[in-house]
């Protein structure tokens, strides 16, 4: 926990565009973002009309229940089962660089599961320990240093490769129905002119949409 309060009150201001634009449009929407931060993403996701009902969790208390229809503080590995909300009530929930800050993220994964309804979409950016300068500083420099932020946040508790983000979806019965990344223009280039073969050395987060099959 003091490890959060020491950060930057930024790092929990970001409106996350990226993950915006893997939202289904329904005016009608209703998103749980875990880790929501001060809540920038879901005010964005209400105001430009993709979600009616807005529910934020986060373990730092930022006075969102001001800006929130319902604000819940809360390490959401204690709670996860014990949620306000029934079965199958949320169309969306986002988990946007979080996952990767829990001690065992596969278990969250499963449990938020009963809380999106059938056919419901889980989004989740996570950050690719394969990434290029992240191995060279590993692997050729020796050196595992934490940093303030980043692949190597002295936050992050788990890592994973695009393989390992897949399987922790699937594992929990989900359909992988999207993976995407941004890449700087010097990295694109590269990734054009390697046809592909070193996107995994390239990307520094994968952005996943998975759904809940329309049978559960």
């Amino acid at each position: 926990m003091r490890l959060y309060i020491e950060k930057d009150e930024s790092y929990f201001a970001n409106t996350r565009f990226d993950i915006i634009d893997l939202v289904p449009y329904n005016k009608n929407n209703k998103v749980l973002e875990i880790g929501c931060g001060k809540g920038a993403t879901l005010l964005e996701l209400k105001r430009s009309g993709k979600a009616k009902y807005i529910v934020g969790v986060d373990i730092v208390d930022l006075y969102q229940e001001k800006f929130l229809d319902k604000f819940i503080c809360c390490n959401i590995e204690n709670e996860i089962y014990k949620l306000p909300f029934s079965e199958n009530f949320f169309d969306v929930i986002i988990c946007a660089d979080v996952l990767e800050h829990l001690i065992d993220p596969w278990k969250v994964v499963k449990g938020l599961k009963k809380y999106l309804k059938s056919n419901g979409c889980f989004i989740a950016s996570i950050p690719n320990i394969r990434e290029l300068k992240t191995m060279i500083t590993i692997f050729l420099k020796g050196d595992f240093r934490y940093e303030k932020e980043g692949i190597l946040d002295k936050t992050h508790l788990r890592f994973f490769c695009k393989k390992n983000m897949i399987e922790l979806f699937q594992n929990a019965g989900f359909i992988i129905e999207k993976i995407t990344y941004k890449l700087s223009k010097k990295r694109n280039l590269l990734h054009k002119l390697s046809f592909g073969l070193f996107e995994e050395f390239l990307v520094v987060q994968y952005l996943i949409l998975a759904r809940k099959s329309s049978n559960e």
